[in-house]
């Protein structure tokens, strides 16, 4: 199972600013997979192809990574990663574009604008925190649907989708920690009718629910 809970950033952020004649641009964006991570670096990269260096860190899970694009080794996509694992947040990528002023920064300098780009974008995006939540069905006959949804009101969850056929599908997300409590009302409620099944995960907003 996964982490009770994923704190990420909340939105896209950019933060620009010019040290020494070279403009730094930073980007940070919320992010779901590698994949994602990588189409990330490619947006900015595309967009800015006529820049000297974009920079790039990510992580997603287990898989964390970060490029200097050319700048020297360790001044660049390390100082960025460093940034996002110090900001506490997963699943986020960051992009630091450099378009170069003529004056050398040095080893130092280079740390210190690249740093300060990602942490700007970072902050311009916000962090926020999501909980783990089980995605669920459940089949239910017509007169037990109100106490079905009376009952779903008690807990932190919020209803996805209901079909209306020869009985009444309901899917759902509900807090991971209550599901198995819930499981447990509804069969007793139901006299074992109705039992609850377990689709999937996925971290939402409380206050979605």
């Amino acid at each position: 199972m996964a982490a009770d809970a994923l704190t990420t950033l909340g939105k896209r952020g950019e933060f620009e600013f010019t040290e020494k004649k070279s403009v730094f641009i930073g980007y940070a964006a919320p992010v779901k997979s590698e994949a994602e991570a990588l189409a990330f670096v490619a947006e900015i990269k595309a967009k800015h192809s006529d820049a000297r260096h974009n920079v790039s860190a990510y992580t997603t899970g287990s898989v964390c990574h970060a490029s200097d694009d050319g700048e020297p080794q360790g001044t660049g996509g390390v100082p960025v990663l460093d940034v996002i694992r110090k900001s506490g947040v997963d699943n986020a990528a960051v992009v630091v574009t450099r378009y170069f002023g003529g004056i050398l920064l040095g080893a130092g300098g280079l740390v210190r604008a690249y740093s300060k780009a990602a942490a700007g974008a970072v902050a311009d995006a916000g962090i926020v925190t999501f909980d783990l939540f089980s995605e669920c069905e459940i089949v239910c006959s017509y007169s037990d649907y109100d106490k079905l949804l009376y009952e779903l009101g008690k807990y932190t969850a919020m209803i996805d989708g209901t079909e209306f056929l020869s009985g009444i599908t309901v899917k759902f997300a509900i807090l991971a920690s209550e599901e198995e409590l819930f499981s447990g009302r509804i069969r007793e409620m139901t006299g074992g009718k109705c039992t609850v099944l377990h689709t999937g995960e996925r971290f939402d907003a409380k206050n979605n629910a």
